[in-house]
């Protein structure tokens, strides 16, 4: 099943930070947008397979 989520991503000063809605915990920072969207799928990942 390809469930789709939403990340919400800004930049404050050098850093970019970014959540995923609706699912608690999924949030990151990181130096570039590239290394925050790599970070959040992979958080995103680790959330879903200890919820499930």
């Amino acid at each position: 099943m390809n469930n789709k989520y939403t990340a919400l991503i800004k930049q404050d000063a050098d850093w970019w930070l970014g959540w995923i809605e609706k699912i608690p915990g999924v949030n990151c920072q990181a130096a570039t947008h590239d290394e925050l969207v790599e970070s959040l799928r992979v958080t995103l990942q680790e959330a879903l397979t200890f919820y499930s």
